[in-house]
């Protein structure tokens, strides 16, 4: 290691133990720090791996209800809730935006739970992982359920934070203007040395749990399961990776691959395959299923593997190059030092992958998705599924220039979303407010001559 890597990792360790982040977390940092300066990528060239075999069903499993009982009586969700929503201009955990009326993406997973819990006569913990950035505001809103936390087990556990380094010489950034921007969550990697340094992990053993199902907070499709409950605990496997079919649309998510020296599966994110091979990482009939992020792991296995490896899992690193300022294209260049959570896949002898139904892999990402899932194509189930009206939704389209942020977005439907129920496609070009009970039928373009504009009330557009 060079003298200036050597002081800029003395510096971060010291503004990392000045900040109270747990020492196991900045032994992590320092793990990866060593691998930037050695100039590790994280790439995965396509001649090193073989594509996934064809995995078992979730829609085949054989689940009977009491072996459903006993495993979610022993089940913990956990829900990722460290993300701001920054792409969609949100300063707080996207989990608080309104997504099915007055109800936001943390309401509705709370009633999930709860019908769960009823349902099945279980105590069904739900822990999230906040970020610093998102802690406050959503412990607030979780007040409005005062009934809901499980005793002994906190509502959530924090996310660690690692400082930003500067791309020229991996020193700490500073950052006068916002010295918040100096500090990043180190991906969702995170969620298992968050998990063990913050004593979340022990206490859940402690209380007889042992599975947990773990997904985002925006994806509302990724409901605790019965049955995939029950068939994690029959299939003994430490890990579980919930898979779906790819399509054209999911070429830039990632998947899992076989490792040809060890024979371990392995999770491939798009940042980590190199450029000359990604026209066969995007063959859809090469690399069939793409990763949910919804995934399954054995508690105590996991407290096994952290002990064998103090705490350093070695997950494959991702280097994500920024500016410090997300919004300040001028603002210095940085490296910040992530983790992908499903990449844990390689650590687990035995660890397996199961095809899963699309309706569970629901994320909102953009404002194009968020109007689809608060449009009438999905309709809240009693049991608070998210129910498509039909197995191919409509593609959405907004013009970027105008809808991206929520704001601007929520402003262009004063009168709630469109409906979609009898659309193929939305394209919305130009600057276009709607109206209330506007419809759209077949494949609809709304050029952006005319605007900006409004689309009046009681509207139907109708295309090919």
């Amino acid at each position: 290691m060079t003298r200036m890597s050597a002081e800029g990792l003395a510096a971060a360790r010291q503004a990392m133990e000045e900040a109270g982040v747990p020492s196991r977390a900045i032994d992590v940092f320092a793990h990866y720090y060593r691998e930037l300066e050695e100039g590790a990528t994280g790439l995965i060239p396509e001649a090193d791996v073989d594509p996934l075999d064809p995995p078992p069903r979730l829609a085949d499993a054989q689940v009977d209800d009491d072996a459903a009982r006993e495993a979610l009586s022993r089940t913990v969700v956990i829900k990722l809730n460290g993300g701001l929503g920054t792409s969609m201009g949100m300063d707080k955990a996207k989990s608080l935006l309104p997504v099915r009326g007055d109800r936001t993406f943390l309401d509705v997973v709370v009633e999930q739970v709860r019908h769960v819990r009823a349902e099945y006569d279980v105590s069904l913990p739900l822990v999230l992982m906040d970020s610093f950035r998102t802690r406050e505001d959503t412990l607030e809103a979780l007040s409005a359920y005062p009934d809901f936390a499980v005793q002994g087990l906190p509502l959530d556990f924090l996310q660690n934070k690692e400082p930003k380094l500067r791309a020229d010489d991996l020193t700490p950034v500073s950052w006068p203007q916002d010295p918040s921007l100096e500090w990043t969550p180190p991906g969702h990697g995170d969620l298992y040395t968050a998990l063990d340094a913050s004593g979340t992990l022990q206490a859940l053993i402690d209380q007889g749990y042992r599975y947990a199902s773990v997904s985002n907070s925006d994806n509302l499709g990724a409901f605790p399961s019965p049955r995939m409950a029950g068939w994690f605990a029959q299939s003994g496997a430490p890990y579980a990776a919930e898979v779906c079919r790819r399509t054209q649309a999911d070429v830039k998510g990632g998947y899992l691959v076989r490792r040809k020296s060890d024979g371990r599966l392995v999770l491939r994110e798009t940042a980590q395959t190199p450029k000359e091979d990604q026209p066969r990482a995007d063959d859809i009939t090469r690399h069939r299923w793409f990763h949910t992020n919804n995934l399954w792991f054995d508690l105590e296995a996991l407290a096994a593997v952290i002990e064998e490896t103090g705490g350093v899992l070695g997950l494959p690193l991702i280097r994500n190059e920024k500016t410090v300022d997300p919004t300040d294209p001028d603002s210095p260049a940085v490296i910040q030092v992530e983790s992908a959570m499903g990449a844990i896949v390689q650590v687990f002898d035995g660890a397996v992958a199961i095809e899963v139904d699309r309706s569970r892999f629901l994320p909102v990402k953009t404002t194009d998705d968020l109007l689809l899932v608060r449009s009438d194509f999905y309709a809240l189930s009693d049991d608070f599924h998210l129910v498509a009206a039909d197995e191919d939704a409509p593609l959405v389209r907004l013009d970027k220039s105008v809808y991206k942020l929520v704001q601007e977005f929520d402003k262009r439907f004063p009168a709630g979303p469109v409906s979609l129920i009898d659309a193929r496609s939305l394209t919305v070009e130009g600057d276009w407010t709607f109206g209330a009970d506007v419809r759209v039928v077949g494949d609809v373009t709304v050029p952006a001559e005319g605007s900006p504009g409004t689309i009046p009330d009681g509207t139907t557009l109708s295309g090919s």
